[in-house]
């Protein structure tokens, strides 16, 4: 293992609560109604004491959608960073039609990190509660955890760990850390841990 080891951790939904209407989340709309999540601060600090940095990326297509601004989704990302001592925030404003690198499920702000921490990929972990973060992880090359909050819309496709919320994924993170994968291979368990989170 070469490089950084890091956590890339989606905000609506894994650190920040979202709002849930017919089983689709939305995002806050600005910095009153953030709520960060139970057990997140925890989760966060035990991940950096293993020695992971955590970088937040997450796509924020209100913006090109004209539903948000992007300075208050900028004031939304600094509190989040600022509470639970996040090492980077890197945000998609696009939506689907942009056709960018940068939203997920594609791996363009995963690789963005990479390059501005030297990250490794293959060591890192991405953590999100919607298909497109568990393909981007496993685009750039990530071990992938899932937080299943039961949304009514496309669920992933075999992400390495299923939990109720990341305080749920901390202990398999930290210990996936220490012996991840060789390179070139995969994660080969699979581990649902919705029932103990």
């Amino acid at each position: 293992m070469s490089g950084n080891r890091a956590v890339f951790l989606d905000r609506d939904g894994v650190l920040a609560r979202s709002h849930v209407h017919d089983g689709v989340p939305t995002p806050p709309a600005s910095v009153t109604e953030l709520e960060i999540l139970p057990g997140v601060v925890d989760a966060c600090a035990q991940l950096h004491r293993a020695g992971f940095l955590l970088v937040c990326v997450t796509n924020q297509p209100d913006i090109a959608r004209g539903r948000a601004r992007a300075e208050d989704v900028a004031a939304i990302n600094a509190s989040i960073s600022g509470a639970l001592g996040l090492d980077d925030v890197l945000t998609c404003p696009h939506d689907d039609a942009d056709d960018c690198a940068c939203r997920k499920p594609r791996a363009g702000m995963l690789r963005e990190a990479a390059a501005r921490w030297e990250i490794d990929l293959r060591a890192s972990v991405m953590v999100g509660d919607r298909w497109r973060d568990i393909e981007a992880g496993r685009e750039a090359g990530c071990a992938t955890v899932f937080v299943d909050h039961g949304y009514a819309e496309r669920q992933p496709e075999d992400p390495d760990l299923v939990v109720e919320g990341l305080p749920a994924a901390v202990t398999w993170i930290r210990n996936w850390g220490i012996l991840p994968p060789a390179r070139g291979t995969s994660w080969g368990a699979r581990w649902n841990l919705r029932s103990s989170s």
